[in-house]
Protein backbone atom coordinates (compact mmCIF):
# COMPACT_ATOMS: atom_id res chain seq x y z
CA UNK A 1 0.00 0.00 0.00
CA UNK A 2 1.34 3.59 -0.90
CA UNK A 3 2.40 5.78 1.58
CA UNK A 4 -0.22 8.32 1.17
CA UNK A 5 -2.87 5.41 1.42
CA UNK A 6 -1.53 4.09 4.67
CA UNK A 7 -1.65 8.11 6.09
CA UNK A 8 -5.16 8.29 4.85
CA UNK A 9 -6.41 5.05 6.11
CA UNK A 10 -4.26 5.44 9.77
CA UNK A 11 -5.85 8.97 10.62
CA UNK A 12 -9.38 7.28 9.33
CA UNK A 13 -9.18 4.89 11.97
CA UNK A 14 -7.60 7.58 14.41
CA UNK A 15 -10.18 10.10 13.90
CA UNK A 16 -12.75 7.43 14.38
CA UNK A 17 -10.83 5.77 17.56
CA UNK A 18 -9.68 9.00 19.64
CA UNK A 19 -11.17 11.94 17.30
CA UNK A 20 -9.55 14.85 15.82
CA UNK A 21 -8.65 16.62 19.09
CA UNK A 22 -6.82 13.10 20.54
CA UNK A 23 -5.08 12.37 16.91
CA UNK A 24 -1.67 13.91 16.85
CA UNK A 25 0.47 13.73 13.76
CA UNK A 26 3.19 11.42 15.63
CA UNK A 27 0.26 8.84 16.57
CA UNK A 28 -0.63 9.20 12.60
CA UNK A 29 3.07 8.34 11.81
CA UNK A 30 3.27 5.37 13.92
CA UNK A 31 -0.01 4.01 12.99
CA UNK A 32 1.35 4.47 9.45
CA UNK A 33 4.55 3.59 9.50
CA UNK A 34 5.65 6.55 8.27
CA UNK A 35 7.73 8.92 8.72
CA UNK A 36 7.51 12.64 9.75
CA UNK A 37 9.12 13.89 6.15
CA UNK A 38 6.85 11.61 4.32
CA UNK A 39 3.39 12.70 6.37
CA UNK A 40 4.47 16.80 5.30
CA UNK A 41 5.65 15.50 2.10
CA UNK A 42 1.66 14.43 0.85
CA UNK A 43 -0.12 16.61 3.59
CA UNK A 44 0.71 20.47 4.56
CA UNK A 45 -0.05 19.34 8.26
CA UNK A 46 -2.27 17.52 10.22
CA UNK A 47 -5.79 19.46 9.26
CA UNK A 48 -5.05 18.76 5.29
CA UNK A 49 -4.60 14.85 6.13
CA UNK A 50 -7.25 15.06 8.34
CA UNK A 51 -9.70 16.68 5.76
CA UNK A 52 -8.81 13.87 3.17
CA UNK A 53 -9.53 11.01 5.84
CA UNK A 54 -12.88 12.97 6.39
CA UNK A 55 -13.75 12.90 3.11
CA UNK A 56 -12.68 9.54 2.24
CA UNK A 57 -14.99 8.54 5.21
CA UNK A 58 -17.80 10.19 3.94
CA UNK A 59 -17.25 8.59 0.38
CA UNK A 60 -17.18 4.97 1.81
CA UNK A 61 -20.33 6.22 4.27
CA UNK A 62 -21.97 7.11 1.05
CA UNK A 63 -21.12 4.13 -0.59
CA UNK A 64 -22.21 1.77 2.04
CA UNK A 65 -25.71 3.75 2.16
CA UNK A 66 -26.12 3.28 -1.28
CA UNK A 67 -25.80 -0.28 -1.13
CA UNK A 68 -29.33 -0.73 0.25
CA UNK A 69 -31.10 2.67 -0.45
CA UNK A 70 -30.15 2.13 -4.28
CA UNK A 71 -30.97 -1.97 -4.12
CA UNK A 72 -33.54 -3.58 -5.20
CA UNK A 73 -37.04 -3.95 -3.18
CA UNK A 74 -39.84 -1.43 -2.26
CA UNK A 75 -38.68 2.25 -0.36
CA UNK A 76 -39.74 0.65 2.94
CA UNK A 77 -37.92 -2.58 2.51
CA UNK A 78 -34.81 -0.68 1.16
CA UNK A 79 -34.99 1.93 4.29
CA UNK A 80 -35.12 -1.18 6.52
CA UNK A 81 -32.03 -2.61 4.92
CA UNK A 82 -30.19 0.25 5.82
CA UNK A 83 -31.59 0.89 9.05
CA UNK A 84 -30.42 -3.10 9.64
CA UNK A 85 -27.33 -3.28 8.19
CA UNK A 86 -24.35 -4.50 10.21
CA UNK A 87 -23.05 -1.77 12.07
CA UNK A 88 -20.42 -1.62 14.92
CA UNK A 89 -22.39 0.20 16.88
CA UNK A 90 -20.42 0.50 19.60
CA UNK A 91 -17.41 2.33 17.81
CA UNK A 92 -20.42 4.87 16.66
CA UNK A 93 -20.46 6.41 13.10
CA UNK A 94 -17.08 7.07 11.49
CA UNK A 95 -18.69 10.76 10.59
CA UNK A 96 -21.52 11.49 13.27
CA UNK A 97 -18.67 11.39 16.06
CA UNK A 98 -16.66 14.11 14.60
CA UNK A 99 -19.66 16.45 15.08
CA UNK A 100 -18.74 16.21 19.17
CA UNK A 101 -14.73 17.06 18.14
CA UNK A 102 -14.59 21.37 18.78
CA UNK A 103 -11.83 21.26 16.50
CA UNK A 104 -13.61 19.96 13.79
CA UNK A 105 -17.07 21.88 13.83
CA UNK A 106 -15.23 25.18 14.90
CA UNK A 107 -12.72 24.64 11.61
CA UNK A 108 -14.91 24.75 8.22
CA UNK A 109 -12.16 23.38 6.20
CA UNK A 110 -12.80 20.02 8.61
CA UNK A 111 -16.70 20.15 8.74
CA UNK A 112 -17.64 20.94 5.29
CA UNK A 113 -17.07 17.06 4.56
CA UNK A 114 -19.10 15.87 7.32
CA UNK A 115 -21.86 18.52 6.53
CA UNK A 116 -21.69 17.24 2.90
CA UNK A 117 -22.39 13.39 4.04
CA UNK A 118 -25.18 14.10 6.15
CA UNK A 119 -26.70 16.50 3.31
CA UNK A 120 -26.42 13.69 0.97
CA UNK A 121 -27.74 11.02 3.43
CA UNK A 122 -30.70 12.85 4.57
CA UNK A 123 -31.37 13.86 0.41
CA UNK A 124 -31.30 10.17 -0.59
CA UNK A 125 -33.64 8.80 1.97
CA UNK A 126 -35.56 11.72 1.24
CA UNK A 127 -35.62 10.57 -2.43
CA UNK A 128 -36.54 7.14 -1.55
CA UNK A 129 -39.67 8.35 1.03
CA UNK A 130 -40.64 10.38 -2.04
CA UNK A 131 -40.72 6.98 -4.32
CA UNK A 132 -42.44 5.23 -1.55
CA UNK A 133 -45.27 8.20 -0.87
CA UNK A 134 -45.41 8.22 -4.71
CA UNK A 135 -45.98 4.26 -5.03
CA UNK A 136 -48.43 4.47 -1.78
CA UNK A 137 -46.58 2.89 0.92
CA UNK A 138 -46.27 6.34 2.79
CA UNK A 139 -48.93 8.70 3.38
CA UNK A 140 -49.91 11.37 1.19
CA UNK A 141 -49.29 13.81 4.23
CA UNK A 142 -45.34 12.46 4.80
CA UNK A 143 -42.99 14.85 4.54
CA UNK A 144 -40.13 13.07 2.81
CA UNK A 145 -37.12 16.00 4.12
CA UNK A 146 -38.44 15.78 7.40
CA UNK A 147 -38.84 11.98 7.60
CA UNK A 148 -35.16 11.48 5.96
CA UNK A 149 -34.27 14.02 8.84
CA UNK A 150 -35.82 11.79 11.59
CA UNK A 151 -34.27 8.75 10.03
CA UNK A 152 -30.60 10.46 10.43
CA UNK A 153 -31.35 11.80 13.47
CA UNK A 154 -32.70 8.25 15.31
CA UNK A 155 -29.47 6.48 13.80
CA UNK A 156 -26.98 9.06 15.23
CA UNK A 157 -29.13 9.26 18.37
CA UNK A 158 -28.86 5.22 18.81
CA UNK A 159 -25.49 5.05 18.44
CA UNK A 160 -24.71 7.82 21.46
CA UNK A 161 -27.20 5.78 23.29
CA UNK A 162 -25.31 2.14 22.59
CA UNK A 163 -22.01 4.06 23.98
CA UNK A 164 -23.30 5.83 26.69
CA UNK A 165 -24.79 2.09 27.48
CA UNK A 166 -22.22 -0.30 26.39
CA UNK A 167 -24.69 -1.81 25.13
CA UNK A 168 -26.06 -1.79 21.23
CA UNK A 169 -29.58 -2.75 22.81
CA UNK A 170 -30.34 1.02 22.90
CA UNK A 171 -29.40 1.22 19.13
CA UNK A 172 -31.35 -1.53 18.12
CA UNK A 173 -34.33 -0.37 20.06
CA UNK A 174 -34.10 2.68 18.50
CA UNK A 175 -34.10 1.29 15.23
CA UNK A 176 -36.98 -0.90 15.56
CA UNK A 177 -38.92 1.60 17.35
CA UNK A 178 -38.37 3.65 13.81
CA UNK A 179 -39.42 0.99 12.02
CA UNK A 180 -42.76 0.69 13.46
CA UNK A 181 -43.20 4.61 13.23
CA UNK A 182 -42.35 3.88 9.18
CA UNK A 183 -43.97 1.03 9.13
CA UNK A 184 -47.35 2.51 10.66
Amino acid sequence: METVERLIRSTQELLWERGYVGTSPKAIQAAAGAGQGSMYHHFSGKAELAKAAIERSGVEMRAAAEEQLGGAGTAGERIARYLGRERDVLRGCRIGRLTADPEVVADPELRAPVDETFTWLRGRLAEVIAEGKQNGEFAATVDPDRLAATIAAVLQGGYVLARAAESTEPFDLAIQGLLELIEA
